[in-house]
């Protein structure tokens, strides 16, 4: 089947080296993602689209040990649920991404570890396609 995106114009794909499409405000400098018409810091609508970087760093994680409301989460219940890692990764400097993470196990995560985007599968749509989303998993 083919694979799909979960929402068109957050992530290029397809694509073996996925970016997230931001913006940078042309008369503030400021970086937003998702992107956005206009400025949330200086209110222009000056607003270009910026592809950010692959690699970050984690700055803050948790594990959701639970399902979260439904909608808009949209996958297993009950005995089929499977805890997964949420974060924040810093990407270049410009903006914090909040994300899945591959992880789960806290043990394994740490404030400034390494972290590169990565398409994920997320489950299928009416049609039959594979969806895919976004996620950050740790550098090894």
């Amino acid at each position: 089947m083919p694979e799909v995106p979960i929402a068109e114009g957050l992530f290029t794909w397809p694509s073996d080296a996925p970016r997230l499409i931001g913006s940078r405000c042309a008369d503030c400098g400021i970086v937003t993602f998702p992107r956005q018409d206009s400025c949330p810091r200086c209110s222009s609508t000056a607003m270009a689209e910026h592809l950010l970087a692959r690699r970050g760093r984690l700055w803050a994680w948790t594990t959701q040990g639970f399902p979260p409301p439904s909608p808009p989460y949209a996958g297993p219940l009950g005995e089929d649920f499977v805890p997964f890692g949420v974060g924040y990764v810093e990407l270049g400097g410009e903006v914090k991404v909040e994300a899945r993470l591959t992880e789960s196990d806290p043990d394994s995560l740490a404030a400034g570890l390494e972290m590169e985007l990565v398409v994920i599968p997320f489950g299928s749509d009416p049609e039959g396609n594979d969806v895919v989303t976004f996620a950050f998993k740790p550098v090894s």
